[in-house]
């Protein structure tokens, strides 16, 4: 295979017909459902699936076999099952999603989450780097072959529509797609994170999280706090009492078993390998305000702390005024929403039970204390990699980004990873994406790095490639 061609036509595909489309796709706020409960009465989720419907069936038009559907339910949200024929009888199943996090606060001027804006090497706007640009990039990585005649697998690229949602719909349509799939020899998540935009990165796993809301009563409605305070407890006070029992106040260390689970020797490695790689890169990444730090000045003890541990998150509030229209008033109850990240292995489910317990169980004051669960999922460690794939990632990464990739593990969670993962034991996994330093995914002024995404899309190419021809060294 040429590969000084191979880039020029991931070139060519990312400057005239990725990136314009791109900026159609962030134009349409279609929020996942867990933030538009009436998704489908606005009908921007159907535009995004007729915007990405229709670029890949005029791609694939010449592609013999090939097929575009849009599979679609009663009251679940659509999935764009694409499948292209390949050269051998293994399948290679390629995975993104076109569901979007609401808009956040915080943008900078000029910038906004409906509002592409493309300054220099980056796209700004919500949903471009997570990641509408997963198909776009798929796709291109298959014709990238194909206009070589340069063997490949057959690809089965399924984009879903509620990840951002934890993925609900997608258990359903895994399996009423069944025999469909087959056994995927390989799977290729395009949903992930970067250290930085130097090289290959690869996710080797994905912690997962529990998470709901802690409701803390103390009274029927509120009263003046010069006549209350001191007789009466404040509600966000026992919330912070209770928070302890999970949480060390001064360190943010979780200090139940519960949540806590051993980390591999050659995760810990990789740690170490990818906090060399990265430098202060490992903190410096985060928009901290002038004077603030991390946690802890041991680069591998952070990259582990956001990989491995638990850590808890306060997403959510309710139950005070805002500053200016707040009065000398002791609120009647607080609600926080709790975010926990758990370790790989940690059953989702059984964390969640044990978090409702814990903080539940014997309310100081006698207060009204209630946990109502939100949707969790269980994380994922990555299986042993074969060395076909070994050998290639390294190549694919030397050859499109001149250095050698990184492993690490995310804090984040992907529901499709571990499902298929749980459903399809022997397949082999590169989950990669290119959410680097500062594109911000959830949040204000997210942007997607375009080079990365060429690189990205290339370097899928060539794992597509010897993919086909890894002959007797099978996963």
């Amino acid at each position: 295979m040429d590969e000084g061609r191979l880039e020029q036509f991931v070139e060519t595909m990312w400057n005239e017909e990725i990136i314009p489309t791109l900026v159609e796709y962030i134009r349409i706020p279609n929020k996942s459902p867990a933030f538009d409960p009436d998704w489908a009465k606005h009908g921007h989720m159907k535009s995004a699936v007729a915007l990405f419907e229709s670029w890949a069936k005029e791609k694939l038009a010449a592609a013999k076999g090939a097929s575009v559907e849009v599979i679609e339910s009663e009251g679940r949200t659509p999935l764009i099952f694409i499948d292209i024929p390949g050269a051998t009888d293994d399948t290679a199943v390629l995975y993104g999603h076109l569901d979007k996090q609401p808009e956040f606060s915080g943008w900078n001027e000029g910038l906004g989450p409906w509002e592409p804006a493309l300054r220099g090497d980056k796209l700004y706007g919500r949903g471009g780097a997570d990641d509408g640009y997963a198909m776009f990039a798929a796709i291109t990585a298959v014709l990238a072959l194909d206009e070589q005649n340069a063997p490949r697998p057959r690809c089965a690229i399924m984009i879903e529509a509620c990840e951002e949602s934890g993925s609900a719909d997608l258990p359903y349509y895994v399996d009423r797609l069944g025999g469909r799939l087959g056994e995927p020899a390989l799977l290729i998540c395009l949903d992930s994170g970067a250290g930085d935009y130097d090289r290959l990165w690869l996710t080797t796993s994905l912690r997962g999280i529990a998470a709901g809301d802690l409701t803390v009563r103390v009274l029927e409605e509120g009263v003046h706090s010069g006549d209350a305070s001191g007789v009466v407890p404040s509600s966000f006070r026992i919330a912070k009492q209770l928070i302890a029992r999970i949480e060390d106040p001064a360190t943010g260390k979780i200090t139940r078993k519960e949540f806590s689970g051993d980390i591999p020797k050659e995760r810990v490695k990789q740690a170490k390998r990818a906090a060399k790689a990265l430098g202060e890169n490992v903190y410096a990444r985060f928009p901290f305000v002038p004077g603030a730090g991390p946690v802890d000045n041991d680069l591998k003890e952070l990259i582990l702390n956001r990989t491995w541990r638990a850590q808890l998150s306060v997403v959510g509030f309710d139950g005070l005024p805002p500053p200016p229209s707040a009065g000398n008033v002791m609120a009647p109850f607080t609600t926080l929403r709790l975010s926990m990240r758990i370790p790989p292995g940690i059953d989702s489910e059984k964390a969640t039970a044990a978090l409702g317990a814990i903080l539940t169980a014997k309310p100081p004051y006698g207060a009204q204390v209630t946990f109502e669960p939100t949707p969790g999922m269980t994380g994922w460690n990555a299986p042993e990699t074969a060395p076909w794939l070994q050998k290639s990632i390294k190549a694919a990464s030397m050859a499109a980004f001149g250095a050698e990739p990184a492993f690490m593990g995310e804090g984040g969670s992907i529901p499709f990873v571990g499902m298929l993962g749980e459903k399809f034991p022997k397949t082999q996994f590169v989950v990669t994406g290119v959410l680097g330093p500062h594109s911000n995914a959830h949040g204000p002024n997210e942007f997607l790095h375009i080079p990365m995404g060429k690189k990205v899309t290339a370097a899928v190419a060539r794992i597509l490639r010897d993919c086909a021809a890894r002959g007797a060294d099978r996963a």
